[in-house]
C-alpha cells in the first residue's frame, strides 16, 4: 500500500515560477498520500535561490542548492537521492505540466498495474497550448526512433512528467546530465522490463520570451542518447 509520494522539483532560473510551483503542489492532494518535496536548484543564477529561502524549514520540503549549473538530469539525480516516498514523480518548476493532475499519473502505480507511468501531451482530449510545428516534429520524430529501439508505443517519450516506483528510482543508474536522460531513462526501463503506462495530460507550454530552455541542440543529444543507450549501453 502506498504511503508517501517523493516529488522531485529541479529547477535552474525560474525566480518567477517556482514559488507558485512548490505552493501548487503543496495545495494539491495525491489521493491520501503524504508529500515528500525535494526541490534541487541547479546553479540559479537570478533570484531563484532568494525565493526558494522562503520554503526553508518548512516541514515535508527538502531544498538542495548545487553551485554550478549541471542541467536538469543531474539536478535530477541528485533528487533521487533523497526521495523517503513509495512512489516518486518529477515536477518541472515551471508549471507547464499541473501538479492537479499527479493522481492521473498515480492510479495505474496505485492499482498494482505499472512501475512507471508517462503523463503524454498527446494522449486524450485535456487541454495544451498550440506552439511550435517543429518541436513537435522532432518530438514525434524522437518518440518514434526511441520505441523503435525499446519496442515500447509510446506517444511522448520526451514528456517531463514521470512517475515510478520507488523500486524503479532505487534501480535505475541515470548518467545524462541535461535532457539526454529523457531517452536514457525510457531505455533503461525498457530494459528492466518495467511495466509502462501512459495516461493523458493537459499541457501548458511556454515560449522562449517566456522562459523555455530545450533547443535543436538537445533534440540531437537526445538523438544520441536513443542509440546510446539502446544499443551500446
Amino acid at each position: 500500500m502506498l504511503k508517501k509520494i517523493s516529488i522531485i522539483i529541479p529547477v535552474y532560473n525560474e525566480e518567477k515560477l517556482i514559488g507558485k510551483a512548490i505552493e501548487a503542489v503543496l495545495a494539491t492532494k495525491v489521493d491520501e498520500l503524504k508529500k515528500d518535496i525535494i526541490v534541487v536548484n541547479d546553479g540559479s543564477t537570478d533570484g531563484t535561490l532568494h525565493q526558494l529561502r522562503r520554503f526553508g524549514g518548512r516541514a515535508g520540503i527538502k531544498i538542495i542548492s548545487l553551485k554550478e549549473n549541471q542541467g536538469k538530469g543531474a539536478a535530477i539525480r541528485r533528487g533521487l537521492k533523497e526521495v523517503t516516498g513509495d512512489v516518486v514523480v518529477i515536477q518541472d518548476a515551471d508549471l507547464e505540466y499541473d501538479p492537479k493532475e499527479l493522481h492521473i499519473l498515480l492510479r495505474p502505480i496505485a492499482d498494482g498495474d505499472a512501475d512507471v507511468v508517462y503523463g503524454s501531451r498527446f494522449l486524450g482530449n485535456r487541454p495544451h497550448r498550440v506552439l511550435y510545428f517543429w518541436h513537435m516534429l522532432a518530438n514525434n520524430l524522437l518518440t518514434l526512433a526511441s520505441n523503435m529501439c525499446t519496442n515500447l508505443n509510446l506517444t511522448d517519450m520526451e514528456t517531463g512528467y514521470k512517475m515510478f516506483t520507488r523500486k524503479i528510482a532505487d534501480s535505475i543508474d541515470l548518467k545524462e546530465n541535461r535532457f539526454g536522460m529523457e531517452p536514457e531513462f525510457t531505455a533503461k526501463v525498457a530494459k528492466m522490463g518495467a511495466r509502462v503506462y501512459e495516461v493523458g495530460i493537459s499541457y501548458h507550454g511556454r515560449n522562449y520570451q517566456q522562459g523555455k530552455k530545450i533547443g535543436w541542440k538537445d533534440g540531437f543529444q537526445a538523438l544520441w542518447c536513443i542509440l546510446k543507450y539502446n544499443l551500446f549501453d
